[in-house]
């Protein structure tokens, strides 16, 4: 069956919610230990919208597959052409090519928006999607030791950015 990526809506919020909440109790991911509430997820899409940054999901037959989106990269003005992005997908559905979806829309997005760079925090350890991003021309720019504490160990944070355009 085919898989529509299109703009995420108030129905999707619970399958939202879910991806979210397994990323945060199951991976590292997200380096929370607390899972968030449908209001939190709400907020986020709300405060993306408002930016006019997108929140996209992957729509495999009314099942949302996974979802994309990105924010501000640091609350400072001089930051304002660089955004952070976030892809999750389902556990049903990963190493399935959503991912392979949702990126190229995102990165559009984030150049008809104006933006210069997207960047992305990658756990040290996650090699499928550290490979993910340089398919798609992200390269590594740092890595931070042991930064997070996450299932009784620390982790380690990969950069990796794209640099969107040429000025």
């Amino acid at each position: 069956m085919p898989i529509l990526v299109r703009d995420a809506t108030d129905h999707d919020l619970p399958a939202i919610l879910s991806i979210h909440n397994d990323a945060i109790l199951n991976g590292t991911a997200i380096w929370s230990t607390q899972p968030v509430d449908l209001d939190n997820r709400r907020a986020v899409i709300e405060d993306r919208r408002s930016k006019s940054y997108p929140f996209l999901i992957a729509d495999r037959d009314g099942e949302v597959a996974g979802y994309a989106s990105f924010g501000d990269f640091r609350p400072h003005d001089g930051f304002f052409q660089t955004v952070e992005h976030s892809i999750y997908i389902h556990q049903d559905h990963q190493r399935g090519g959503v991912g392979s979806l949702l990126m190229p829309p995102l990165i559009a997005a984030a150049r008809a928006g104006g933006k210069h760079v997207m960047v992305g925090g990658i756990d040290a350890t996650n090699a499928a999607s550290l490979a993910f991003h340089a398919r798609y021309g992200f390269v590594e720019t740092g890595r931070m030791p042991a930064v997070g504490f996450k299932f009784g160990r620390y982790l380690d944070l990969v950069w990796m950015q794209k640099i969107l355009d040429d000025a």
